[in-house]
Formats: C-alpha cells, sequence, structure tokens
C-alpha cells in the first residue's frame, strides 16, 4: 500500500478499469471511496480487447496462468506504457512475455 500512496502524493497514479471493478467488488468499500474520486481512470486504446486477448493466449500458451482480469489490467498498463503496482505474482508472466512493467 506504501507504493500506491507514494504515486497519488506524486500525482502518478492511474487506475485501470477492471481495477475500478475488483474495488466496488470489495465487501468494505468505504476507505476506498476517496480514492476512487481521487484517482484518474486510464482510457482503452482502440483494439484493447484483442490485444488483451492475444496477451492471454501468449501466456496460455505456455502453460502458465492467465486470469482474464489480470489480463485485462496488464494489457492497459502495457497500452499505457504504465508500470503495474501489483502485490500477486501472478503478473511476473506478463511481465517477463508480454512487456508489462511492474513497479518496485
Amino acid at each position: 500500500m506504501a507504493r500506491i500512496e507514494q504515486a497519488m502524493a506524486a500525482n502518478e497514479l492511474i487506475i485501470p478499469p477492471p481495477v475500478v471493478t475488483e474495488l466496488h467488488s470489495k465487501p468494505d468499500r468505504s476507505e476506498l471511496a476517496p480514492l476512487l474520486e481521487a484517482v484518474p481512470l486510464m482510457g482503452l486504446a482502440e483494439g484493447f480487447w484483442e490485444r488483451a486477448g492475444e496477451t492471454r493466449r501468449t501466456l496460455l500458451t505456455r502453460g502458465l496462468k492467465a486470469a482474464m482480469a489480470h489480463a485485462l489490467i496488464a494489457q492497459c498498463c502495457i497500452d499505457a506504457d504504465t508500470p503495474l503496482i501489483a502485490r500477486d505474482r501472478d503478473y511476473r508472466h506478463f511481465a517477463q512475455w508480454c512487456g508489462l512493467k511492474l513497479a518496485i
């Protein structure tokens, strides 16, 4: 969470649309409301859905884990050339094979 707070303080945080869905699905969203109001949303570039499918297929054909939501989030960040802040280690496959940048 410290990395997210640093990015917010520097006015560098932007949220991929699938993350908004994830945040809204949390049982207790009270602390997230200010975040959702303050942080801009990434736009989706033309051909996003096709590229997200190809990105996911890249991993699946290698026998790697590639959840749909992860593929959508990763593709948003790849398209925007924006590093992803994530605790989930499953994103490492997107970084290795698909060009996703991970914030360290």
